[in-house]
């Protein structure tokens, strides 16, 4: 499938510069109660809220990571009651800076989908913001396309990527990294021969993404590229450095979907602490 030709990253603080027709995405993590409550207390007008944890991934089975795909079956029966066709250009945003919305953001493009990141999140916008629930959108047929296996490797492979030599990239904070904290998986550490690139540093003091060129000379020092391998602790927030690793025209990247909570819950697997 194609992938969009367009950046990745928008920078649009009002209305009138988002893209004529675009479908707007408001995305929040967690239960759809707190997401519509959030959703409600400000939201872009015309957005819909897309709750993050029932569109975007599926149950945690034995052996997955946190956020496992959803099948594509279920996510184009999901993004269709949202009114998302294949022929629309999705603008996503979070009332983070991108931290849950470049996920989306991600999976769709690897899709063939239009589909661009509002840079800064709901915080940039300058706009008013419209309160209250959401108006629904009419819904739509979408034709379910298989997730790209190439983009996706798995556990193995990227086991078999790392003996080789290949580039691995984890975008936790730090001290994740280095295993003196770990807040939500089992076991604290770093998969073996990965460097460590936190997804926060992408980002200028104002929340906006840094300059392409800034994040081109951080990223192609790590030998980011077309072949490389990110993740993160369940394969959300790695999203948001290979958004980076696109706008700084280093090619799109590939996702390790299970991440540090697939590979620590793995007994068979060697983990490591400390720097890189």
């Amino acid at each position: 499938m194609p992938a969009p030709s367009t950046d990745p990253i928008l920078t649009a603080t009002t209305a009138d510069r988002l893209p004529p027709g675009a479908v707007l995405l408001h995305v929040e993590p967690g239960d759809r109660g707190s997401a519509e409550a959030a959703f409600a207390a400000g939201h872009v007008e015309g957005a819909v809220l897309l709750v993050r944890d029932e569109v975007m991934t599926r149950p945690m089975r034995p052996g997955d990571g946190r956020h496992p795909l959803p099948s594509p079956e279920d996510l184009a029966a999901a993004l269709g009651g949202l009114g998302v066709g294949w022929d629309a250009t999705v603008i996503a945003y979070d009332r983070q800076h991108g931290d849950n919305a470049a996920h989306v953001v991600h999976l769709l493009r690897l899709l063939g989908q239009d589909a661009r990141l509002l840079d800064g999140g709901l915080g940039a916008f300058t706009d008013p913001l419209a309160t209250g629930p959401a108006t629904a959108r009419p819904t739509v047929d979408r034709e379910p396309r298989p997730w790209p296996a190439d983009a996706l490797p798995d556990i193995d492979e990227v086991a078999a990527h790392v003996a080789a030599g290949g580039v691995l990239i984890d975008a936790r904070a730090a001290e994740r990294f280095r295993g003196e904290t770990e807040p939500l998986d089992p076991i604290a550490g770093h998969i073996p021969g990965a460097v460590n690139a936190y997804y926060g540093d992408n980002l200028a003091a104002d929340g906006t993404f840094r300059e392409p060129e800034e994040l081109r000379a951080r990223f192609a020092a790590l030998g980011a590229g077309p072949e490389a391998v990110v993740y993160c602790g369940s394969g959300v927030t790695a999203c948001h450095d290979l958004l980076a690793i696109e706008h700084a025209g280093l090619g799109r990247a590939r996702l390790f979907v299970g991440s540090w909570s697939q590979w620590c819950r793995d007994g068979s697997r060697p983990r490591a602490t400390g720097p890189a």
